[in-house]
């Protein structure tokens, strides 16, 4: 079963929790014991797990990327938004978690996130779980 959900982003970098959305479609899968694949189709955006009872851990990574991959470079793709596209290629666009018991098999302070890289934007992101 493939699920998917839209997020409006509203600002040029985010990272937003969907954590709770992800866990819902788990839920609502009906499944023990399995998978659940969550993956981004855009260039420009990605998907990662880091912790979620911080918040400024969220921000020291954005400004970490802001600090590694410049906005504005030397870069040959002209379309002004290639430092997104290397943003997004250093977090990857999917990720793998385990279900058990029914539930995603996260650690006590993982949280999932959106990543948003050339906002704002209308994303979408598609979830599949199997056992």
């Amino acid at each position: 079963m493939i699920k998917e959900f839209s997020i409006s982003t509203k600002s040029r970098t985010e990272f937003i929790d969907i954590t709770g959305k992800i866990e819902n479609i788990v839920k609502d899968a009906n499944i023990k014991e399995g998978t659940c694949i969550v993956f981004c189709p855009h260039t420009t955006a990605g998907i990662t797990i880091n912790e979620n009872a911080d918040p400024a851990v969220r921000e020291d990574i954005k400004n970490y990327l802001k600090s590694a991959v410049p906005y504005r470079a030397s870069y040959t793709h002209t379309e002004g938004n290639a430092d997104a596209h290397i943003k997004a290629s250093l977090l990857g666009s999917s990720i793998n978690l385990l279900i058990e018991s029914g539930r995603l098999k996260l650690g006590t302070w993982q949280g999932i996130y959106f990543c948003e890289f050339d906002g704002p934007r209308q994303r979408n992101v598609f979830i599949r779980v199997f056992a």
